[in-house]
């Protein structure tokens, strides 16, 4: 079967997955043994257990190199590890959801598992040219933000130690301290800012105490200690300028860069992702989950009863004569040098240019 006929078949009964998987948590998701789970429900679970099924033949039987080698390739790939991490919270959620006393713990693991499996539907996109580099690109952004928030959260640590230590300095409940340390620093970026509880000209002292432990029994609300809240105004609209203008522009910039960076070898990008996207549905059974349980068994049949081996591991080796194997070796040297001058003459290029700007 063609790659693109077997890519199709299983984008469709993909989808079909994500609608059953959906239809059950939202309509159809029965309460713990002996009432539940549904027909339905039990559908959604073969499902599962056929693309389990197909990722160890993936991690453990494609490919000629050693089983050691092959799960380890396997793992390094992003979505395999996608497809790991699905699986293996949706059988946590399977298990919890059968007992009474975890049953909502099952539900909501479930719930955030099929949100991993639809942006697993992401890859679909590496097929066309002007999504797939888009792909590469959003992957490059995380890494930004990832970094991006080491200096946010050290400034929104710093700001929502300062303010709750100034503020509410008589609270000693932890949750509610977290709460202010960093979620509400959090949503003032956002523009969420609760003047009644910070501005000393809006706070309405009702009902409040400066006590502890009334506080921690939780009998009275605490007071806001108005003592500097001039303090307390000033380090907001600091927090804010250097949040929202000078961090979030340099995020920005970050992703400005990141993007030139990636479009401009847009091509190349989309190529090797079309390359490894034919390369992973060329090795894959002609039927799709959940019928690709009768591919499975035909191969165990095929492979290691009947012993034939596969043709598709020579469809992509090309065999050439030794003079042709020579010239082939020429031409990727003689591209080798090309593409290396061009880089050195595009670096000094932009070296000159930089010089030449800095100069005027």
């Amino acid at each position: 079967m063609a790659p693109v006929t077997a890519f199709l078949g299983n984008v469709v009964m993909y989808l079909l997955f994500l609608f059953l998987f959906s239809y059950v948590l939202l309509l159809d998701f029965d309460p713990p043994p002996p009432k539940g789970p549904s027909g339905t429900e039990i559908v959604l679970y073969i499902w599962v257990f056929t693309l389990v099924c197909e990722e160890v033949r993936q991690g453990c039987f494609v490919g000629s190199r050693p089983l050691l080698q092959r799960v380890r390739r396997y793992f390094l790939d992003t979505w395999n590890q996608f497809d790991i991490t699905a699986l293996l919270l949706f059988m946590v959620g399977l298990v919890c959801r059968l007992f009474p006393s975890s049953y909502e713990s099952g539900r909501t693991i479930l719930c955030l598992d099929f949100m991993i499996f639809t942006l697993r539907l992401i890859h679909i996109f590496a097929v066309n040219k002007q999504l797939g580099p888009k792909m590469i690109i959003v992957g490059k952004m995380m890494k930004d933000v990832f970094f991006f928030l080491f200096f946010l959260g050290v400034w929104l640590v710093a700001y929502g130690v300062t303010t709750e230590g100034l503020l509410l300095p008589h609270d000693r409940r932890i949750p509610w301290i977290f709460r202010r340390v960093f979620y509400r620093p959090y949503l003032q970026i956002f523009g969420q800012i609760p003047l009644s509880e910070i501005d000393a000209a809006q706070i309405t002292a009702s009902n409040c105490t400066y006590d502890p432990l009334a506080i921690l029994l939780e009998d009275a609300t605490p007071c806001t200690n108005t003592y500097a809240n001039w303090l307390v105004l000033i380090l907001l609209v600091i927090f804010l300028l250097v949040a929202n203008i000078l961090l979030l522009n340099l995020l920005i910039a970050m992703f400005s860069y990141t993007f030139s960076k990636v479009q401009g070898n847009s091509d190349i990008y989309w190529k090797s992702q079309r390359y490894n996207l034919i390369l992973e549905y060329h090795s894959r059974p002609a039927l799709a989950p959940p019928f690709i349980l009768i591919s499975h068994l035909h191969l165990l049949f095929k492979r290691h009863i009947r012993k034939v081996q596969s043709a598709k591991r020579r469809d992509f080796l090309l065999e050439l004569s030794e003079i042709q194997n020579r010239r082939l070796l020429t031409w990727e040297s003689v591209q080798k040098e090309n593409y290396l001058v061009a880089q050195a003459r595009q670096k000094r290029d932009s070296d000159t240019e930089r010089l030449r700007r800095t100069s005027q």
